[in-house]
C-alpha cells in the first residue's frame, strides 16, 4: 500500500484508533500493570503503535486491515498480562473496534500469536512453538517486530542498570529473534518485516 493511502485510511479511522488506544490503556491500568516499574503501560503500547503508523503501509495489503493492525498493536499483551481470554479479545475487537467478524478474527489472531507460552524462563516462554505461531499469522511478524523495536528503543535511551542489561539481552538475541520471526512467505506482504524496521532496531542496538 502506498504511504499516502495508508495515511488517508488512518485519518478516516482516527476516532476509532483513539478509542482502541484509550480502551487498551484503561485495560492495562485496571490490572495495575506498569512499564519499567514506574510508567503507565500505555507508554509501551503507544511506542508499538508508533511503528504501525510509521511502517504499516509497507505490509498492509487491504485498507480494511488498518484497524486490525492498530488493534493488534494496542492489545498485543492483553491475554498475557491483562487477564483477557481469546474470546474476550474477540469480543472487544467486534464491539470496541467495530470490526467485522472477519477482521475481528484477524485482529484477535495477531494478539493470540504474540501471547507467550507457559514457561519458567524467557527461553521457554518464547520457544519454537511460539515463533511458529507468529510466522504463520498474518501481520504477527510485523507487530512482534514493532514490540521489539519499542523495547529496544527504550532500553537504548534509558540508562540504568536494568535497561543496560536488557539492551545487552536484546542485542545478543537479535540475530536469532530476526530469524525466528521471519516467515517463509516472500510473496505475501502481510508476513513481511520491513527492512526499515530492522535498520532502526540495529541502529538503536548499536547506540551503546
Amino acid at each position: 500500500m502506498f504511504r499516502e493511502e495508508f495515511e488517508h485510511v488512518m485519518a478516516g479511522h482516527a476516532e476509532a484508533i483513539e478509542a482502541i488506544r484509550q480502551a487498551a490503556h484503561a485495560l492495562h491500568a485496571s490490572v495495575n500493570q506498569s512499564y519499567d516499574g514506574h510508567l503507565p503501560y500505555g507508554y509501551h503500547l503507544d511506542l508499538v503503535a508508533e511503528s504501525v503508523r510509521d511502517y504499516g503501509h509497507l505490509v498492509c495489503t487491504d485498507p480494511d486491515d488498518v484497524l486490525p493492525l492498530f488493534f493488534g498493536a494496542y492489545y498485543h499483551d492483553s491475554i498475557e498480562d491483562a487477564r483477557l481470554t481469546y474470546n474476550d479479545v474477540l469480543k472487544k475487537a467486534r464491539t470496541e473496534a467495530g470490526l467485522t467478524e472477519e477482521k475481528a478474527l484477524l485482529a484477535t489472531e495477531i494478539v493470540y500469536a504474540l501471547t507467550n507460552d507457559k514457561g519458567r524462563t524467557r527461553a521457554e516462554r518464547a520457544g519454537e512453538n511460539y515463533y511458529r505461531g507468529i510466522r504463520s499469522t498474518p501481520y504477527a511478524p510485523f507487530v512482534k517486530m514493532a514490540d521489539r523495536v519499542a523495547n529496544i528503543y527504550y532500553s537504548s535511551y534509558v540508562s540504568d542498570d536494568g535497561n543496560r542489561r536488557m539492551h545487552d539481552v536484546y542485542k545478543k538475541e537479535f540475530p536469532h529473534f530476526l530469524e525466528a520471526v521471519t516467515a517463509e512467505t516472500p510473496d505475501d506482504e502481510r508476513y513481511r518485516i520491513p527492512n526499515e524496521m530492522i535498520r532502526r532496531a540495529q541502529d538503536d542496538l548499536n547506540s551503546k
